[in-house]
């Protein structure tokens, strides 16, 4: 599986992209925090590294290091508009649970 952008979530990243001529891409994974364990992490890539894992899409490259990877594959990323408010989501198939806030996430293979 790969991580896919929604036509929404393309846009704005391809705004972005062109905003930062260094970037190379994005830079999608995790990190551990929150209640439920797992946060997004989501930047402009500006180097490839060693371990990641790359995904492209429409000119479109996604970096993902090999620590997330598991973590994130499949998910879909999406931006959504509501009234004032603009955000990123996303659709991991991998989560099991999330806290209550929305901030964090689990998957089975931790509550295993």
């Amino acid at each position: 599986m790969a991580i896919t952008l929604a036509p929404a979530a393309l846009e704005r990243v391809k705004g972005y992209l062109a905003d930062t001529p260094a970037a190379i891409g994005l830079r999608f994974g995790v990190k551990r925090t929150g209640c439920s364990g797992w946060g997004y992490v989501v930047d402009l890539a500006r180097d490839q590294r060693e371990d990641d894992t790359i995904s492209e899409q429409d000119g479109v490259r996604i970096y993902v290091d090999a620590d997330s990877q598991a973590l994130v594959d499949g998910t879909e990323i999406d931006f959504l508009k509501q009234g004032l408010n603009e955000q990123f989501v996303f659709r991991n198939p991998n989560v099991a649970a999330e806290c209550g806030c929305g901030e964090s996430f689990t998957t089975d293979a931790e509550a295993a």
